[in-house]
């Protein structure tokens, strides 16, 4: 740079040398000098008021002035046994110098302050003989000289600083004259504790200091940067010239930042207040970049620091190895041996600038440059996680690195800067390296042998030219390995330059090229294999390398998977570091994220092969599928031994990716390969686990070790496969070759393998070390859950069968653990762990035909509902129901095992019905059902019905067990062709509305409808005469009583004559008249009976009754059910005697108006919990919402793969026929057509986009969740604005019915017990009791509350750019992302609590993925993880499997959260309570006979 200007070196050795000459008295004896020197410093130091106060000086003529100096200057060079005397020198020449100051002292001669800058130069040039080191002085003496060394540079500086009259000459004379005393303190070899070593610091500080001052004040000419440049070069063995020069460059760079890039870049902080007041205030930019330029090249190639030759080439080191004793090359100085650490702290430096551009702002970045280390602490790996791991993991998916800043420079311009001194630090002692030496080394041996000539100060090498690169000539602690440190330092900085390339830059093929060698040299693995600071410094580095399309970048794949074989199985890893210290956490959690960017590139690119950078182009290198085994291996032992929580997550993430997209691999792209499979066996499960040997490693690349059976690919399996619902997958072509090389490797790593692997590794994981952590608990369960929904065929369900006894064992030493471990966090795992069993079931419901599996499964559901098993051990005899006593082990636990018994009972192996996966409730209502109805007595049988109110009227309503609601219909559905006793019911309970009809059936249906007795029996016809019947006298008496005797009793009843004498004869005329009426009516009678075809004479015979046609068909099911069996209570027992009887059977009131709203309202409650996921559309550039919102125009294009990836999201729906979730609340869980409100508006809609929600909507269920995925664009704004002005107006008067989600109420069939939360609270007194049954917390769901947490938002945003992330409007979207819950829930979603799932589609096709999320110890689910790179064929399962864990796990993390069926509860409770009709025993039997209105 200053090639073509003259060095001032010379100048510099003449005053250092005419310093001593400068003095008359150097021509007299020493001791005459000394004698003249203290008389007259004494009598000059009485006058400047140190002792005394000040007076005028009697100096008031140059020439008096001259000779004091001559004297003084004498006096400076003085041995130091006068140490006063030249302390008095000292002072008066400090005072003198404040001539310049604006202020001089009243004791400065008038002739110094009428010419200030003449008498100042001289008087600096003479303090060159105080820094003159004395040869054989002692450490005291040293010392003091280095204090009075002190106040001359603590002079100058604050003279330099202040000053306003100082001119050109003089600001050269004071730099010529630091760098002197520089060079005579510093380019000697260092040697402790000498006045070099002690000032070393502090006069390099105040030259740089001084010249930063002299670039504002009076810029240096070229040839003293020259000057300066060379004089560092001598200078380069002292480590504080390095620490200085990083000091004041960083100072520099700071302020370089601040006008360059403005003030939103991240500013780069220093480490204290001395270093941010480096930069005097008044240096323009112009002047910050043309010093700081010069500064940044001032010591020239760092690499020179790993040649102790070179550096110890001045005649200082000539001079001292001529004068060894035993006679010694220069680079044998032990000062020599720093060379390592000066090298370390000089790329430290660079890397430090290098963060500064790149935004990374350090609060400690010039601590960096001092002389120790000052790497985080290392901490241990091995031993199993502590307990309290969980509270060390506050915010899992968090950075710890700060992001880049988004306005850094170009990769290209970084390394036009610094990128020759880091490429070359980079190859120190690699191959390319010591090859080059080599050539050197011959080259030098080609010239003949001669002195040579330096010309820097006339210094002289004796070393012969062969010796200047001999390895062997060095010390031991100078050789090459021991600049790895350095080296490490100059690989990492390269991979964070690389690293922070922006989408669509380009970097320079040369650099590309050059980075790519430099790494393939460092990442070389050692016979040794043990991890080395540079291997250890590239992986910390390097965990974006592999996702920013970087050209070219595959051919590193193999270093890599080396390098990770070492790092991540090793349990105790090893690192052999010298200078630098690693967090092995960290170090593993830099090399996962490699992993995790590299995992799907084997299955991505087929049989493509790697190049290698060194061999010869004829030479056949790696394919990549040749690596897959390789990863496999990796990642399954790094899982085995990983001990940190969020390392763990990101592995386990990884693991359901790798096995998914192995899955969806073979069944999209090799068609099922049937040809794969074949006999073989399965392997024991010790087999399972391979070891992370690379020799092992590499013969499974070749495909030469088999693992498990040969079996079938797998297929992704979706619970709406029996219906014609789209491929949630993307297929690509596969070539033909690609097949054949599969065959190679299938054996051991095809999906049936990894899933054997990956389900025992992480069973056996979960119950052995992860069941204490939370996180790691949760992660794992949600790969499980992920495991079971891949199709696994039928010769798998032994695994699958081991899986949900591990989950069991799980639960139940969850469950089984102390009363003080039950906390939060031990609920929440095992809530967790039902719904993950609940998922194998479904998956696989030919378990609950295995009779172990069957009864593994209910012991569990029984012990989270009761809290005990019935058998303890399989010999105990069981405790029956209710033996027991109900103590689960929280409200949520018991709430989650509820569940699980009622998807065991209900959905395993009937879902989806035949409603689809939209609804696990029927699809009738009242309504529906009366339109069915055809025994109406209007004609067309809906008629009469118009609306649910008068539908409802139709049915009786009953409510059994406080929690299910019985709506019965007497009306039979359909003809009337089969009058049987029918009766239709509608069921309402916790877990949906089931539409069921019942008969009262006594025959068999083949017989049904059959007349069981004939009309003509076959009998002979009657003959239909009449009789003629014989006239005889009746008698009322037998013939022979009057033979008999009477006695006085015969005559106790009085004659007919004695009755007319006794009362009359009238009586007895009246009697005879009635009698012979009588006989006359029967006589007419029996005259019309014989006349009528019914009479006797015509033989009718017996006939059975008619068949009843008119039914009290809910009598009799009530009845035949046993609703009607009241309670029979024992007097003598006063449990039962006390407290209103427990009827089975409560009447619900509908003649309320509000009876239908609040029926609907029930149906409105889902059984299911329900999300909505927010997909948007970012192109390069864009950062505002409308923007975005924008590109979801018609006339908008956007990239094909994004309109791809949303087909694999879900199934698309018409809103106004679906009767699912919408992602709206007001028109969703609708019967098909009934939706009003959803007609009205689609009317008015036109279909401005395919999925936001207007006319269609993305939707995907499964038993337990529903999802729906919404492309919002403007009309949600719109649509969002009047929903919520229709929502104001309406819940103005209804504020009291708002169903809260998120709170829990009173279970009023919950036990009676004290209120408690629904974790466990401990006695004080006594904490081993056994846990006190726990009861929900009081309150109704009718008094709305504030909530704890919303509900989880969550964005899917496909960004063409991926630094947009940075700058992604998720404030001013979520006017657009709004479900209609917001109101009810009474607090608004915010923008800290959203979570974002970014995807960036990379130039290979595949996707890299960044999590965004608010803090929290369960904010980030797998199996998507931060960094992680997809393939475009699982990324719509694992986007929707994430989304549902992150709803998941902020539910368990909300105390306050109620699942759905428990909503439904307390919905039917509170409907209960209002409509409930106190009826006695025999009221309600009366009420049964009442018809329906």
């Amino acid at each position: 740079m200053y090639s073509e200007w003259a060095s001032l070196s010379t100048q510099i050795t003449a005053n250092s040398c005419g310093a001593q000459c400068f003095s008359v008295l150097n021509k007299f004896p020493a001791s005459a000098g000394r004698e003249v020197v203290i008389s007259v410093v004494k009598q000059l130091g009485t006058n400047l008021g140190i002792t005394q106060n000040a007076e005028p000086s009697h100096l008031v003529k140059d020439e008096e002035v001259r000779w004091c100096m001559d004297v003084i200057c004498f006096g400076l060079s003085l041995p130091l046994q006068e140490h006063e005397t030249i302390k008095d020198c000292v002072n008066v020449y400090c005072e003198w110098l404040t001539a310049l100051h604006p202020q001089p002292r009243i004791s400065v001669p008038k002739p110094i302050c009428e010419d200030a800058n003449l008498y100042a130069r001289q008087i600096i040039n003479h303090f060159h003989n105080l820094f003159v080191p004395r040869q054989g002085e002692s450490s005291d003496t040293i010392k003091r000289q280095a204090v009075l060394c002190h106040r001359v540079l603590r002079t100058l500086q604050q003279t330099a600083q202040i000053s306003q009259h100082m001119d050109r000459e003089t600001w050269d004379t004071l730099l010529l004259f630091l760098l002197a005393i520089n060079e005579i303190l510093l380019a000697p070899p260092t040697v402790k504790d000498d006045v070099g070593d002690q000032l070393c610091e502090r006069v390099l500080s105040v030259l740089f200091e001084v010249w930063l001052l002299a670039c504002v004040r009076c810029f240096p000419s070229p040839s003293l940067w020259k000057t300066l440049q060379e004089s560092c070069a001598m200078w380069r063995h002292r480590i504080a010239l390095v620490d200085q020069w990083n000091r004041v460059n960083l100072a520099l760079t700071a302020r370089l930042l601040e006008f360059s890039y403005g003030p939103d870049f991240t500013q780069l902080k220093n480490a204290g207040e001395e270093d941010g007041q480096l930069i005097p205030a008044g240096m323009t930019n112009d002047c910050v970049a043309q010093t700081w330029y010069r500064f940044l090249r001032m010591i020239g190639n760092p690499t020179a620091l790993c040649s102790p030759h070179i550096i110890s080439k001045s005649s200082h080191f000539v001079q001292w190895a001529l004068t060894h004793e035993k006679g010694a090359e220069t680079h044998q100085h032990p000062c020599l041996q720093m060379l390592p650490q000066i090298f370390l702290n000089a790329i430290r430096g660079i890397s430090s600038q290098v963060d500064a551009f790149l935004g990374l702002s350090k609060t400690a970045l010039i601590s960096l440059t001092r002389s120790s280390t000052n790497a985080a602490p290392t901490t241990p790996t091995s031993g199993p996680p502590s307990s309290s791991s969980i509270n060390s993991l506050p915010s899992i998916g968090t950075e710890l690195r700060p992001p880049l800043s988004v306005a850094r420079p170009k990769c290209n311009s970084i390394l036009h800067l610094f990128g020759e001194w880091l490429f070359e630090a980079a190859h120190i002692g690699g191959d390319t390296w010591l090859q080059n030496r080599k050539k050197q080394a011959c080259e030098a041996s080609k010239r003949p042998s001669s002195m040579i000539m330096e010309n820097r100060k006339g210094s002289i090498s004796l070393s012969q030219p062969n010796s200047l690169n001999d390895p062997a000539s060095l010390p031991p602690t100078l050789t090459i390995d021991k600049y790895e440190s350095g080296r490490a330092e100059a690989i990492g900085t390269l991979c964070k330059i690389f690293c922070a390339k922006k989408t669509g830059e380009e970097i320079l093929p040369v650099y590309l090229a050059r980075f790519y060698m430099a790494l393939q040299q460092c990442l070389k693995i050692t016979e040794s294999k043990e991890c080395d600071e540079t291997l250890a410094s590239i992986l910390l580095h390097s965990a974006d390398l592999f996702r920013l399309d970087l050209d070219g970048i595959n051919v590193l794949l193999p270093g890599f998977i080396a390098a990770l074989e070492i790092v991540l199985p090793d349990k105790d890893l090893k690192l052999k570091t010298q200078a630098i210290t690693f967090n092995r956490t960290e170090l593993r959690r830099s090399a996962i994220n490699i992993l995790l960017s590299i995992m799907v590139l084997p299955l991505h690119y087929h049989t493509l092969p790697i190049r290698n950078l060194t061999s010869d182009t004829g030479e056949k290198g790696l394919t990549f599928l040749q690596l897959k085994s390789r990863l496999m291996n990796i990642l399954m032992n790094a899982l085995q031994v990983e001990t940190d929580a969020q390392n763990t997550h990101m592995l386990l993430g990884g693991l359901l990716l790798c096995v998914q997209d192995a899955v969806t691999f073979e069944d999209t792209e090799l068609g099922g390969t049937d040809h794969l499979s074949g006999p073989g066996v399965h392997h024991h499960e010790e087999n399972l686990l391979s070891s992370a040997c690379s020799d092992r490693s590499a013969s499974l690349a070749s495909g030469t070790v088999s693992f498990g059976a040969q079996t079938t690919a797998m297929s992704s399996r979706d619970t709406g496969s029996a219906h014609d619902y789209p491929s949630l997958t993307i297929s690509d072509d596969i070539s033909v070759e690609f097949t054949h090389e599969f065959e190679s490797v299938a054996a051991y790593d095809n999906a049936h393998a990894l899933f054997v692997r990956a389900t025992y590794l992480v069973c056996h994981r979960l119950i052995s070390s992860w069941k204490t952590d939370l996180n790691v608990s949760l992660a794992a369960l949600e790969l499980l859950s992920g495991l079971a929904r891949l199709h696994i065929r039928e010769t798998d369900a032994l695994e699958c069968k081991r899986a949900v006894k591990w989950i069991c064992d799980y639960i139940c030493y969850q469950c089984s653990r102390p009363p003080p471990a039950h906390s939060k966090d031990l609920h929440s795992t095992i809530v967790a762990a039902f719904q993950c069993t609940a998922a194998w079931l479904m998956q696989h419901p030919y378990l609950l035909q295995d009779k172990d599996c069957l009864q593994t499964v209910l012991e569990v559901v029984e012990l989270g509902i009761s809290g005990t098993k019935s058998q303890s051990k399989n010999g105990d005899l069981p405790k029956f129901k209710d033996e027991k006593e109900l103590k689960p082990a929280s409200m949520r636990v018991r709430d989650a095992a509820e569940n699980l018994l009622t998807i065991i009972l209900e959905q395993v192996g009937y879902f989806p019905s035949e409603c689809g996966p939209e609804s696990i409730s029927s699809l009738l209502d009242e309504l529906a059902l009366m339109k069915h109805c055809n025994s109406l007595p209007t004609g067309d049988g809906s008629a009469g019905v118009c609306n649910a109110e008068q539908a409802i009227s139709k049915f009786k309503y009953f409510v059994t067990e406080n929690s299910t609601i019985l709506a019965l219909l007497e009306e039979p559905l359909g003809n009337d062709q089969d009058p049987q006793p029918t009766v239709t019911l509608l069921i309402r309970g916790p877990f949906g509305r089931h539409a069921w009809t019942m008969q009262l059936r006594h025959l068999p249906r083949s017989k049904s409808g059959v007349k069981y007795h004939a009309v003509n029996p076959g009998r002979p016809i009657p003959m239909n005469d009449i009789t003629q019947r014989p006239e005889c006298e009746q008698k009322n008496f037998p013939e022979g009583v009057d033979k008999v005797q009477p006695c006085v009793a015969d005559y106790s009843i009085p004659t007919i004559d004695q009755i007319r004498e006794q009362y009359g004869a009238n009586v007895i005329s009246e009697l005879e008249a009635m009698l012979e009426n009588q006989s006359i009516h029967e006589k007419l009678a029996w005259a019309e009976s014989d006349n009528s075809i019914d009479s006797l004479s015509h033989a009718q015979e017996c006939v059975p009754p008619t068949v009843c046609h008119e039914f009290h068909a809910a009598r009799l099911f009530l009845s035949h059910f046993g609703f009607l069996s009241f309670e029979i209570r024992d007097p003598h027992n006063p449990v039962e005697s006390l407290g209103p009887p427990q009827r089975p059977l409560i009447v619900l009131d509908t003649k309320s108006t509000t009876f239908a709203s609040d029926l609907d309202k029930l149906d409105k409650l889902s059984a299911r919990t329900h999300d909505t996921v927010y997909c948007f559309y970012v192109k390069a550039g864009q950062t505002t919402a409308q923007q975005i919102i924008g590109n979801m125009a018609e006339d908008q294009s956007y990239d094909s793969h994004f309109a791809n990836m949303l087909q694999t999201l879900g199934w698309p729906v018409h809103v106004a026929e679906h009767s699912g979730w919408t992602g709206f609340a007001h028109n969703s869980w609708s019967l098909k057509g009934t939706s009003a409100l959803a007609d009205r508006h689609q009317s008015n809609v036109s279909s401005e986009s395919n999925y936001n929600g207007a006319q269609h909507v993305l939707y995907w269920a499964d038993v337990s969740s529903e999802i729906a995925f919404v492309v919002p664009n403007a009309w949600n704004l719109r649509y969002n604005s009047e929903m919520d002005a229709c929502s104001l107006s309406s819940n103005c008067s209804d504020q009291s019915t708002v169903s809260n989600v998120w709170i829990r109420g009173d279970d009023a069939g919950s036990l009676k017990s004290k209120p408690r939360n629904l974790s466990l609270e401990l006695d004080a007194n006594n904490r081993n009791k056994e846990p006190v049954p726990p009861t929900r917390r009081k309150g109704t769901v009718s008094k709305p509350a504030l909530l704890v947490q919303a509900p989880a938002k969550i964005f899917l945003v496909w960004l063409e750019s991926f630094e947009d992330y940075l700058n992604f409007p998720v404030e001013d979207l979520l006017a657009y992302a709004r479900t209609g819950e917001e109101l009810q829930s009474m607090q608004l979603p915010r923008a800290a609590d959203c979570h974002v799932i970014f995807l960036h589609s990379l130039q290979s096709g595949l996707l890299r993925v960044k999590l965004q999320g608010p803090p929290g110890r369960m904010s980030f689910a797998t199996p998507l993880v931060d960094g992680m790179v997809l393939s475009r064929r699982v990324v719509g399962n694992l986007v929707r499997q994430t989304a549902l864990n992150i709803s998941r796990r902020r539910r368990l993390d909300n105390d306050n959260y109620q699942p759905p069926h428990v909503r439904r509860r307390l919905k039917v409770q509170d409907i209960v309570q209002k409509y409930k009709m106190d009826l006695s025993e025999a009221e309600l039997l009366a009420h049964l006979f009442q018809r329906s209105i």
